[in-house]
């Protein structure tokens, strides 16, 4: 009994230390393995939205393109070669806060020499709309035709917005410019006239001795639109002094818009006969159709020694009859601006409130006191029913 004992208890003491070793066994094999092997990074977790430089403040910009002047003024977007068109560009900022906004052109069809400013930034308050002017300004070589460009405005935090615009170059008929500088003797001769718009015009002029600038244009366009102008005569002189004697400078012009051919009626004639002149400013433009349609103006500036004569009048039969007429000798200077209209419509008086009555759609024989017209043309017609409203007003 007592050796079964000791036996079992042998038995046991060499279980435990085969299990002891085996741990140490395995802690070693466990230590090489932890040595030997990468440990993973821990991946943080990425937030659900990106924060925005905006702070929360966010909103568009918009923008839009106007012609400067009356708003009922027809054809706005007309011009000539040379002659520069006005727009007003505004943009309004709809966000909580102030920006600074840039506007840019794009030019499409125009070139970028004829804008004022392609790009141009502007201070904008929340809620509140700012304005910049842009002149375009097509050049002398400009071919008649629309053109179109658009105005594009972005600023940070805002919607970029854009807006077209677009305008039309009109062609002049008739185009003749003349500089001369120098001393000598120089002499231009210039007869115009045109049955479409009813002008005439002339121009003779010489000179001899010596002159700085002398420039002599003329431009017309039969059927103007919009500003332009049906005629328009520009002169210049700049220092002309007679140098042996006899030397003078001598002209004559004269200019005619026909009422009967539906002109202002108006009729200005100048006279020069000067030894000196330091400068001569002058400028005459007809508007026979257009939004200045009935409109002549007549505009000098003027330093000279000599003789100089302006003689003008207006004519409408049956309507208007003015007179102007001035005449100088010596050493002057005189700025002188003659403006002649033509608003007023033939048309018979009231009796009785006839005019509150409708008009007849039946047609009414002419009473044996009127003027029957004699032919189909429109300026006859015209002429007639101005005979006529003259016999019904005496």
């Amino acid at each position: 009994m007592m050796k079964q004992m000791i036996s079992i208890m042998m038995i046991l003491i060499l279980t435990a230390s085969q299990g002891a070793a085996t741990v140490e066994d395995s802690s070693a094999a466990s230590g090489d393995v932890s040595s030997n092997t990468w440990t993973l990074p821990i991946s943080p977790t990425l937030p659900t939205y990106l924060p925005s430089p905006c702070s929360g403040d966010s909103g568009r910009l918009s923008v839009k393109i106007g012609f400067t002047g009356p708003q009922s003024e027809p054809d706005k977007w007309y011009t000539t070669p040379g002659k520069p068109l006005d727009f007003m560009v505004t943009i309004s900022n709809d966000g909580k806060t102030e920006v600074e906004a840039e506007a840019s052109i794009k030019p499409e069809s125009c070139p970028f020499e004829w804008f004022s400013w392609t790009t141009t930034s502007l201070t904008i308050p929340a809620g509140v709309s700012r304005s910049v002017a842009l002149q375009v300004l097509p050049d002398e070589s400009a071919i008649a035709g629309e053109y179109r460009f658009e105005v594009e405005a972005c600023a940070k935090c805002r919607s970029s917005d854009s807006f077209p615009a677009k305008f039309k170059v009109q062609a002049f008929d008739y185009a003749s410019e003349t500089s001369v500088s120098g001393s000598g003797q120089f002499q231009i001769n210039k007869d115009l006239r045109s049955m479409n718009s009813g002008i005439k015009s002339s121009k003779n002029v010489l000179f001899s001795g010596s002159v700085d600038a002398l420039v002599k244009n003329e431009y017309m366009i039969d059927a103007a639109k919009g500003k332009n102008a049906n005629f328009q005569e520009q002169d210049a002189v700049d220092n002309y002094n007679s140098v042996s004697l006899g030397d003078a400078l001598v002209g004559t012009e004269s200019f005619k818009s026909s009422a009967i051919f539906g002109g202002v009626g108006a009729k200005v004639k100048e006279s020069y006969d000067v030894s000196q002149m330091e400068f001569k400013s002058q400028d005459f433009t007809l508007h026979q159709t257009g939004s200045l349609k009935k409109n002549a103006e007549f505009k000098t500036a003027d330093n000279f020694t000599g003789y100089y004569l302006i003689d003008a009048k207006q004519v409408v039969p049956g309507q208007k009859n003015l007179k102007e007429f001035e005449e100088y000798f010596g050493s002057f200077e005189i700025n002188r601006r003659i403006l002649f209209r033509d608003a007023t419509k033939s048309s018979a008086p009231c009796q009785e409130g006839d005019c509150l009555k409708a008009p007849s759609t039946s047609a009414q024989s002419p009473s044996s006191s009127s003027f029957t017209s004699p032919c189909l043309s429109g300026s006859c017609n015209k002429f007639t029913n101005a005979l006529n409203a003259f016999t019904k007003s005496a």
